[in-house]
């Protein structure tokens, strides 16, 4: 394959409809791309089932939050138990994310986004009628592991059926995935007061939209299978052997650069919803306002997360849009520090453009490797180690909190890691892929 047909599917062009074009290997393992005839019903069931894919991946979580004390005393959990559901989701996406690669390879991206929707419906199904708190972490595992196995291979989906335009198919979903968020911490609370107040009732209803979530991805996933068994007819075996194995991504400079800025993106992001209410709180605000603070800190990813991405994949280095995010988050910190409660409205915009980090990220996953199977091989490493790295975040601060009897330090650590996440974002946005640092021809 010619440098210029490389570039040509991994940059995403401005103009023309969003239609499917999977890639598929040509005889003899030449590696040469080609789009094969699909559906016409194919790319539009695609996009919504990548929309309502995306709208599932952190309801489970803040809908959770927004009745976590209702929750505790229903179940009668004990604060350690509390504790733990609370870091259960960064380590699900982990452990379960690691496992996104092999499943793929199995039985094809598709059919596991279609199996993961299934896995988050049944979870917040059986999560509601759970008689105590261990039947309720497992059925909320349960769902978290197919959100792990979907945050994985989104980004796999797009670049295979739409390699042409990565940039603006990631900006759709992750608009999708944080209006998701921001709806189900909105919303949790007054839906549940209308349908009679029970916490049970609440967490039920999001089961609902991701049911719905399966639907389309049951005859995506039908016609993907068709693909590849006409695509196992036409290759050799050791063709297919190199495209479904990927290069090594722990080879990678660029990998280990995207999943540390990963980590640390979603270090600051995890904090900023588990203790920015807190910081306001304790600078004079009202607990009704600390709470429209945080929306609209969640609220500015909407917009943003369909905008960011387009512009990052029309660019050779989107390092200059990891700088420039990784800026604003240290203004935001700086003004928590001197006037949190004075300028309040300024500093979480702030904050909330440089959580945008996250949809950057998942474009630049897109963009570092030429290759479906090379994007769930990054996918799988970025996300899964950056998660494990978030981990300690939120616990840090709160202890640092709890010890120092403000937040000095912890506003402190929080400005402090930006510093490494700018020049993360600054090698991760660089113009080369994991193949070419991995010395794997095309």
């Amino acid at each position: 394959m010619s440098d210029e047909e490389i570039q040509t599917l991994n940059r995403p062009r401005a103009a023309g409809a969003a239609s499917p074009q999977p890639l598929t290997a040509t005889p003899g393992g030449s590696g040469t791309a080609h789009a094969a005839p699909q559906p016409a019903w194919l790319g539009p069931v695609l996009l919504v089932g990548i929309v309502l894919a995306a709208l599932n991946l952190r309801p489970a979580i803040t809908s959770l939050g927004a009745l976590f004390e209702e929750t505790r005393t229903g179940l009668g959990m004990s604060g350690t138990v509390a504790g733990l559901i609370t870091s259960v989701p960064a380590l699900c996406f982990a452990v379960f994310g690691v496992t996104a690669p092999r499943l793929s390879r199995r039985f094809g991206p598709a059919a596991v986004v279609c199996a993961g929707m299934a896995a988050v419906a049944t979870g917040l199904l059986i999560r509601p009628f759970a008689g105590n708190a261990a039947g309720f972490l497992a059925a909320s595992a349960l769902s978290l592991a197919g959100i792990a196995l979907t945050n994985v291979l989104l980004p796999v989906i797009v670049k295979r059926w739409f390699p042409d335009r990565v940039g603006t198919m990631t900006g759709l979903y992750s608009m999708a995935l944080a209006a998701g968020t921001s709806l189900a911490a909105a919303a949790t609370v007054p839906m549940t007061e209308a349908l009679g107040g029970s916490w049970r009732t609440g967490l039920l209803v999001w089961a609902l939209l991701a049911v719905a979530a399966v639907l389309p991805w049951l005859p995506i996933a039908a016609a993907a299978r068709r693909e590849k068994a006409s695509a196992a007819g036409r290759e050799g075996a050791a063709a297919r052997t190199a495209a479904d194995t990927g290069p090594r991504v722990v080879r990678s400079r660029t990998a280990w650069a995207l999943a540390c800025y990963f980590g640390l993106q979603a270090t600051g992001a995890y904090i900023t919803m588990g203790w920015l209410p807190q910081i306001f709180r304790d600078a004079g605000v009202s607990a009704s306002t600390a709470g429209i603070l945080l929306a609209v800190t969640m609220v500015m990813g909407v917009p943003l997360a369909f905008v960011i991405p387009g512009i990052a994949g029309r660019m050779r280095n989107q390092g200059p849009i990891a700088a420039v995010l990784g800026l604003f988050g240290l203004a935001g910190y700086l003004g928590l520090y001197f006037a949190p409660a004075a300028g309040a409205w300024a500093w979480v915009i702030l904050l909330g453009v440089s959580n945008c980090a996250f949809p950057l990220v998942i474009t630049m996953i897109g963009l570092r490797a030429k290759s479906p199977a090379g994007v769930v091989k990054l996918s799988a490493f970025a996300q899964s180690t950056g998660y494990l790295i978030s981990i300690p975040g939120p616990l840090v601060v709160g202890a640092l909190y709890q010890h120092s009897g403000g937040w000095d330090l912890p506003l402190a650590l929080m400005a402090g890691l930006l510093v490494p996440q700018i020049a993360l974002g600054l090698l991760a946005g660089r113009d080369r892929t994991i193949e070419d640092e991995c010395g794997m021809r095309d």
